[in-house]
């Protein structure tokens, strides 16, 4: 057993999207393009909210930052995962797995608070319309932004330091496609209960206490509505909140499935299928999510791509 914790992994495999030869390029092909679009779209957001002074409210600063965060948690597994594709052997080193965690964490924390400070904003858009501008002060929108940084580093290098120090088995496959913290933690051969209990702890405060904080946010939204019922109330709110509903829907569903109510048998279709929804699906479709369905962005989207054409002069 001792020569077993003594061995030193240089590298790990990462077997999660492992496809025939043949089927080699069009996963590629797919792919690429998804991270390509992923970039683009959340990129066009960034700048729409930067260029247009209208814009320049607390929804669309926490929401050009949402765009900014998914922008990097695509960065942090498409380009290794393209790079695997091909390659012969679909390896990551050791130092890049600890690297990988670390991004992957602080990203996806940063997607999770955000997401808690945008639905306070709708909630005291709706719930408090005339205190509006006096709550959601350019100093309280800074230091819930400034939190959120503070807290999803520590929460990230946390679990970094505390990975970092486990030793690992001649085992060394890991069956998703980036280096998940669970399928690390089943190939460690040193203690592991400080990081399962940290994992449990801290699962609760960064992941189920925001989830919960959202849910009270539009509990109380739709308390405000039914208070004083009526069709164009009701439709305005549901066109104010219906985008950050689907993003959290298509964020903490995924994320749900996977890590709180994991398969009983194990799969890893299933597994594979669920980490692919939040890692690679959501951040390509939360542009489209609010561009498509937010008034303001699809007149900013007109502009740019349907400019009126130059008068010419005789």
């Amino acid at each position: 057993m001792k020569g077993r914790n003594q061995t030193i992994i240089s590298e790990f495999l990462l077997l999660g999207l492992s496809s025939q030869p043949q089927h080699q390029n069009l996963f590629f092909d797919l792919f690429l393009s998804i991270y390509l679009i992923t970039v683009l779209g959340n990129l066009l957001i960034i700048i729409l909210i930067r260029l247009d002074s209208h814009l320049h409210t607390p929804m669309y600063l926490f929401l050009s930052i949402l765009s900014f965060s998914d922008l990097c948690f695509s960065c942090v597994t498409m380009p290794k995962l393209l790079q695997n594709m091909q390659s012969q052997i679909p390896s990551i080193p050791y130092a890049g797995c600890l690297t990988q965690i670390y991004f992957f964490l602080f990203f996806g924390d940063l997607d999770n608070f955000i997401l808690v400070a945008m639905a306070y904003d709708r909630y005291v858009a709706i719930c408090f319309p005339l205190h509006y501008t006096t709550i959601m002060s350019p100093k309280l929108c800074l230091s819930l932004v400034m939190l959120s940084w503070v807290l999803t580093t520590f929460h990230a290098l946390l679990h970094t330091l505390l990975m970092a120090r486990l030793s690992f088995c001649v085992d060394n496959m890991i069956p998703y496609f980036f280096c998940d913290m669970s399928a690390l933690l089943k190939l460690a051969c040193s203690d592991t209960h400080v990081n399962y209990l940290v994992i449990y702890i801290m699962g609760g405060l960064v992941v189920v206490l925001p989830f919960l904080l959202i849910i009270l946010s539009y509990a109380r939204i739709v308390s405000s509505i039914l208070r004083v019922p009526s069709a164009q109330g009701i439709h305005k709110a549901f066109s104010t909140c219906g985008s950050h509903i689907s993003v959290v829907s298509l964020f903490y569903g995924p994320v749900i499935a996977l890590y709180l109510c994991p398969s009983a048998n194990n799969s890893t279709v299933k597994d594979t299928v669920m980490s692919l929804m939040y890692t690679v699906v959501t951040p390509m479709l939360n542009p489209f999510i609010y561009s498509l369905r937010n008034r303001d962005m699809k007149g900013d989207l007109g502009r740019v791509f349907c400019q009126k054409k130059i008068p010419t002069y005789v």
